[in-house]
């Protein structure tokens, strides 16, 4: 079994006697961000995996080689600034503003309005806790 970004991370702490608090202290990062790498429930940003990397004196390539989740979630080519446009939340929210706001009167277009702008902004959320519901 290939191990995993949390497991190889554990294993460097625990080879330089330090606590999960103590790597925290190590990395300028909080005990419980050191908990969910360990356990594979989130990883590091670029640049504490940069720092993980410097401090245990392995590269990179070493802690995320076979962990395909990980690898999947690091952007290469972060150079889209466009991308937020092609979420349709983005294009349904942007009618409710627009009705909202030339349409309606009142209430309702205030309603509609702040409603179209949370469709903006949490719409990707919302489909992905709502995904998993229909896989099953």
């Amino acid at each position: 079994m290939e191990t995993t970004f949390g497991q190889k991370l554990k294993k460097l702490r625990e080879a330089k006697g330090l606590s999960q608090e103590g790597l925290a202290a190590e990395l300028n990062v909080s005990r419980q961000a050191v908990y969910k790498w360990e356990a594979d429930k989130g990883y590091p940003d670029i640049e504490n995996l940069i720092n993980i990397s410097d401090f245990f004196e392995v590269t990179i390539d070493e802690l995320i080689r076979h962990d395909k989740k990980l690898q999947d979630k690091i952007s290469i080519d972060d150079d889209k600034p466009f991308d937020q446009f092609s979420d349709p939340g983005f294009y349904i929210g942007l009618i409710f503003v627009l009705i909202g706001a030339l349409l309606l009167d009142g209430s309702l277009g205030d309603t509609l309005m702040i409603l179209g702008l949370f469709t903006i902004v949490f719409f990707e959320d919302v489909m992905k806790f709502i995904q998993p519901l229909f896989k099953s």
